[in-house]
């Protein structure tokens, strides 16, 4: 091993353990955060709400904080009731008794110390959670403050509030993209495919987590029907939706899910001397296989199961490595009947799912406005591209 090569794997060494430190540093200062947020949101929830102080407290409290802390940052009076309204959306999580609750000042700072490990984190967290098996603590407290603002704000039900906080913690979601995520109500969408992968799939493990890859309906945002020069939605034909989404390839991976890396558009398939073209293909690295995703721009028929069926029996034939799993193939269409989807599907032998399409002609203007500007996007793009 020349001198070049070692040193090139100690700056990697060091490298990898700085970012670690970093990425361990900054979890930690926002666990602590969130603790902190939640104990002084529990104490002013106990003494406005019980009428220990006076109406005007938080403001007056707000105000005496920023004087005697100047340049004190996150403690205006909003963002104090945002901590009474984060403790009370979650006192379910607080094992704590009446004895045990904070009850002046004191106890607050107490908390916020270098001993909050012992003194609050176990007990506060010793979750007994309604209906649930298993609460997500790692993801709850590694998420950001302002994401759990958004998540309350917008979603009521708990079982819905938790699959958010999981999908902010895994694919590391920006407040905007939480926002877009909620918009597009995509916890009602998770496992609904209409699909035939608990027959056709070798292990149950694999159908399993196929089935809570892909939804059963996809917002195309990105795909804005005036731009295209079209008039009338019902003249968008396929073309024109490939075309969009390959050049918007990188928000439908988003919105396919982090694990998908495109290969290519209308690829070619050359067996037996029949040319066939895939619509668009990518490989999905958590289930280790090909995706072949086929675009229609009208409702559901049964022919497209035949097509995409001949397309999976030659990619598994003449394309899929041996270390890998038997190809999906996915249908794109505008509209289906889900039972009919559901009964004809379970007679094809390939792995195959079902799902709809929106695009922006498609979507209320309530949800329009909800959504970030076309051309803040593709400066966020072009950012993107510049620093990769």
């Amino acid at each position: 091993m020349d001198e070049i090569q070692k040193y090139d794997e100690a700056v990697e060494a060091i490298k990898t353990a700085i970012l670690q430190s970093q990425y361990e540093a900054a979890r930690s200062v926002n666990e602590k955060q969130l603790m902190l947020y939640y104990s002084i949101g529990r104490y002013i929830s106990l003494n406005s709400r019980q009428g220990f102080w006076g109406k005007g407290a938080i403001d007056e409290i707000s105000e005496r904080l920023d004087k005697e802390m100047p340049g004190l940052r996150g403690f205006t009076s909003r963002n104090l009731r945002y901590m009474r309204t984060f403790y009370e959306e979650w006192k379910i999580l607080d094992s704590y008794r009446a004895q045990n609750r904070p009850e002046d000042a004191s106890d607050i700072l107490e908390l916020a110390n270098s001993e909050i490990t012992e003194t609050a984190i176990a007990p506060i967290w010793n979750l007994q959670v309604p209906n649930m098996q298993d609460f997500p603590l790692d993801a709850f407290l590694h998420i950001g403050f302002t994401h759990h603002r958004v998540i309350l704000g917008k979603v009521k039900n708990i079982d819905e509030r938790v699959f958010y906080i999981k999908r902010c913690a895994s694919e590391h979601f920006t407040v905007e993209a939480l926002k877009n995520s909620i918009s597009a109500d995509e916890y009602h969408h998770q496992g609904l495919l209409p699909n035939n992968f608990l027959q056709t799939l070798p292990a149950s493990e694999q159908a399993f987590r196929a089935v809570n890859t892909f939804k059963d309906e996809y917002l195309l945002d990105y795909i804005n029907v005036e731009e295209l020069g079209v008039r009338d939605k019902q003249d968008v034909d396929e073309k024109m939706v490939e075309n969009a989404i390959i050049h918007n390839v990188k928000n439908f991976i988003l919105t396919f899910g982090k694990d998908f890396a495109f290969v290519r558009n209308q690829y070619h398939l050359d067996a037996f001397g029949e040319d066939q073209y895939i619509d668009l293909l990518f490989f999905n690295r958590e289930l280790n296989c090909l995706v072949a995703v086929e675009l229609k721009k009208g409702k559901f028929k049964t022919s497209y199961l035949g097509q995409l069926q001949g397309y999976l029996s030659v990619l598994d034939g003449f394309e899929r490595k041996p270390h890998e799993n038997p190809a999906i193939g996915i249908i794109l269409c505008k509209d289906m009947n889900k039972s009919f989807v559901d009964y004809v599907i379970q007679d094809y032998t390939k792995p195959m799912g079902v799902a709809t399409y929106k695009t922006s002609k498609d979507m209320s203007e309530e949800l329009k406005r909800a959504l970030p500007d076309v051309e803040d996007l593709k400066k966020l793009l072009d950012s993107e591209d510049e620093t990769t």
